[in-house]
């Protein structure tokens, strides 16, 4: 029994390949991992990783023994899933992760009324613009916006996400409207440094799309941060609507070629594949696809 117990310490430990990382996702320490793994091959007689101070490697009797293990964890982490669609009541450690803006605006308001509801459940939410891989970061759930590169993740889709091109009434005051794409290269056009088109703006007129080059004298990693140097009047910046969608109501801020559209991309829920979808991770999707409006996002409301 001590070597089944020993099972999702070695799994952790191959996945990240480091005894500090494996010791971070179970939350324990470094050295009650390696004393783990030193006990469970004095149990089978072998040894199962290569030490060195720069990495760790399977023996080849640590790759034969990870396929089973894998297995096994995979079977004991399937069965989990199943038993805990049968509770009565959600409960357990839910771990997501959103990027920061659409985290920090629209998931961290609806966390008291979840709770209020769940009160079993204990979430934990990271807010991070980074790409976590969400097996080795421990997460149950990711939001992601544009299209979804990890084909081993399941979708579920939570509304449209669009985009608009804008700057300040006190901006415009001071410079001409541009008319069309190629106006933009007059002008200031500030920008999101994590945009994946880097900064070539891509507008869809009747015909075929335009892509411009744009140049500006800022460039911030934090949309919000972008959202408040457009409200300064500083340029114009292309920022998704669940930014800027009050703005743009209120008259704080105006949209800009509005006879083109943006390419639109879709907020999604993602999660790791599993034949049984935990009790705690479905209730949550239900309850942010409920209170985001799905389809029509009550942002693009306003």
């Amino acid at each position: 029994m001590e070597t089944f117990s020993a099972i999702p310490v070695f799994v952790a430990v191959v996945e990240h390949g480091s005894f500090s990382q494996a010791a971070i996702r179970l939350g324990t320490s470094k050295s009650a991992v390696s004393k783990r793994i030193r006990e469970l091959e004095t149990k089978l007689g072998v040894q199962l990783i290569h030490r060195t101070t720069r990495r760790l490697s399977l023996t080849e009797a640590g790759e034969r023994y990870a396929e089973y293990a894998f297995k096994a964890f995979s079977a004991a982490s399937e069965g989990i899933d199943s038993v805990t669609q049968l509770q009565g009541k959600p409960k357990g450690l839910l771990k997501i992760n959103t990027p920061m803006s659409f985290g920090r605006l629209h998931i961290a308001p609806l966390v008291a009324d979840f709770l209020a509801l769940y009160p079993d459940i204990e979430l934990n939410m990271v807010m991070d613009d980074k790409v976590f891989d969400l097996v080795e970061g421990g997460f149950d759930l990711a939001i992601r916006a544009g299209n979804l590169q990890d084909s081993s993740l399941i979708a579920r889709r939570l509304a449209p996400c669009r985009s608009v091109i804008c700057a300040s009434p006190d901006y415009l005051a001071k410079n001409p409207l541009p008319l069309t794409p190629d106006d933009l290269l007059k002008h200031n056009c500030i920008h999101y440094s994590y945009f994946s088109g880097g900064s070539e703006w891509t507008l869809l007129g009747e015909s075929e799309p335009v892509k411009v080059k744009i140049r500006g004298n800022y460039q911030v990693n934090n949309s919000e941060a972008l959202q408040q140097a457009v409200l300064a009047g500083l340029g114009v910046a292309k920022i998704p609507t669940f930014i800027v969608g009050k703005d743009i109501a209120s008259g704080k801020l105006v949209p800009l070629l509005t006879d083109y559209d943006l390419p639109l991309q879709t907020l999604y829920a993602v999660f790791p594949e599993r034949r049984y979808l935990p009790t705690k991770v479905r209730v949550f999707l239900d309850f942010i696809v409920d209170r985001l409006g799905g389809d029509h996002p009550y942002w693009d409301k306003q």
